[in-house]
Formats: structure tokens, C-alpha cells, sequence
């Protein structure tokens, strides 16, 4: 137990001291600014001036408190899957992009515990995004004056937001064993893009195989793909759960058993 919190004192240390991290900080503020910006825009059309692209976008946002958290369900979704993913690719693949791996492994901890501290980090980081995003969603709601706000309703779609963003997390742990295998960000960063593109291509084109694509699953469970799509089962929390056990044992016994020399 000892070795695990020198080892989590040793990541977290790495992490505060990162740019990445106020980066990504920024980032999931900066979209709920956005989403405030295109609120407000909606609702003064002739704010959007002549751009016909802003326009377009602001028209699409609804100027009440359920759409409007609905609609950070959906983003949670999509840039968790992205953000959550490079925070994964960065914590695992930093030790090779730096060339600190043999150091790092010459330590009289175990590698397990480095790699549990390091899920641990990354599990952390990534929930502290997700409210980031809520809570400065919230805020700008509250700035741009968003008419039919409650607190019932807030709580409501926040209990699903943590739910949703949990899950999410939890199934970022095969882009661990990427950056691990890869030895670097890159492979993690492209295969976290493709499950997107893939999500978005199986919920849209191909919905009955929804509930068994891993990175669907989320949005099924929390109610966010819509209505039509059919509801996950028992097969579904078993897909995303060895999701989550596969990318974790994948990346234990590559740390343990490969060559990182």
C-alpha cells in the first residue's frame, strides 16, 4: 500500500505540474462558454451578423434548461470519448515519448502498482473534466439567463451526466494499452478519433448493432442516442465492462511482461 501512494503522489506530481493538464481544463470550460455563446446567439439572431454558418448552428440550440442539458449529455459523450482517451494516451505514453521508461521501471515498485496508479490518475483527471464541463455549464446557463431552470430537473440530468461519464471513462482504458504498445500518443490519439467516427456511423447507419458496440453503449444507457434506438441489455454492461477489464489487463501485462528496453 505504501509503494501505491508514493507511486499516485509521483503521477499526480507529473500531472499538476503538466501544461496538458490546465489544457485540458480549459478546453471542457471552453465548450460550455461556447454553448452559453450559441444560447445567447439564438436568441438574438441578429448577434450572429452575416455569417451563415453561425447562424446555422445557433438555430439548432433550444433557449430552455432541457435542451440545454441535454445537450451536455450529448458533448460529454463525444469530447469524453476523445478527452478522456488522450488523457489515457498521455499518462501511459509520456514515459516513452519522454525516454524515461527504464528509469521509471528501475524503481523498487512494483509495476502493477505503477500501472494502478496511473488507471487511478486517469480515472481521476477525467471525472474532474466532466465537472468541469457540468459546472461551468451551469454557470453560463445561469449568466445567459436561460429561461425554466429547476433544481428537480438539474439534478435529474446531472445523475445521468455522472453516470454517462463514469462509463465513458471506464472504457478509455484500451487507449492505456495502445500508448503502452505503441510506445507513444499517436496510435492512442488516432484510434480514440476512429471509435467516434465509428460510434457515430453505427448509431446512425447501423442501430441494431448499438447496444453491442462498446463506445455506443453510454448513450444507450443514459438515453441520449433517442428513442428509437433499442435499449442495452445484459449482453451491453457485459461488452463495456470487458472493455474496461481487457484495456486494464492488456496494459498490466504489457507493462509486466514486455520488453521496454
Amino acid at each position: 500500500m505504501k509503494g501505491l501512494y508514493s507511486a499516485l503522489w509521483a503521477e499526480s506530481l507529473k500531472v499538476r505540474r503538466s501544461k496538458i493538464f490546465w489544457i485540458s481544463v480549459l478546453g471542457f470550460a471552453l465548450v460550455a462558454v461556447m454553448m452559453g455563446l450559441m444560447t445567447w446567439v439564438s436568441r438574438y439572431p441578429v448577434l450572429a451578423g452575416q455569417s451563415t454558418l453561425v447562424s446555422a448552428k445557433a438555430s439548432f440550440f433550444q433557449d430552455n434548461w432541457s435542451f440545454y442539458l441535454q445537450l451536455l449529455l450529448q458533448i460529454i459523450l463525444s469530447l469524453g470519448t476523445i478527452g478522456f482517451g488522450i488523457v489515457s494516451a498521455w499518462v501511459f505514453g509520456r514515459e516513452y515519448i519522454d525516454r524515461v521508461i527504464t528509469d521509471l521501471l528501475a524503481i523498487p515498485i512494483h509495476r502493477s502498482t505503477i500501472v494502478l496508479s496511473k488507471f487511478i490518475i486517469i480515472i481521476v483527471w477525467s471525472f474532474f473534466l466532466s465537472l468541469i464541463l457540468f459546472i461551468f455549464g451551469l454557470l453560463i446557463g445561469w449568466a445567459v439567463n436561460i429561461p425554466g431552470w429547476s433544481f428537480e430537473l438539474t439534478y435529474h440530468y446531472f445523475i445521468i451526466f455522472v453516470g454517462i461519464s463514469i462509463l465513458t471513462i471506464l472504457i478509455s482504458t484500451p487507449a492505456a494499452f495502445i500508448a503502452s504498445f505503441s510506445r507513444g500518443y499517436l496510435a492512442p490519439i488516432g484510434y480514440v478519433i476512429s471509435t467516434l467516427i465509428l460510434t457515430n456511423l453505427v448509431v446512425l447507419g447501423i442501430p441494431i448493432l448499438a447496444p453491442y458496440f462498446p463506445w455506443a453503449i453510454p448513450a444507450l444507457i443514459g438515453g441520449v442516442a433517442g428513442p428509437n434506438l433499442p435499449y442495452p441489455g445484459l449482453v451491453s454492461y457485459i461488452i463495456l465492462v470487458s472493455t474496461f477489464i481487457l484495456g486494464l489487463i492488456g496494459t498490466l501485462a504489457w507493462w509486466r511482461y514486455a520488453d521496454q528496453s
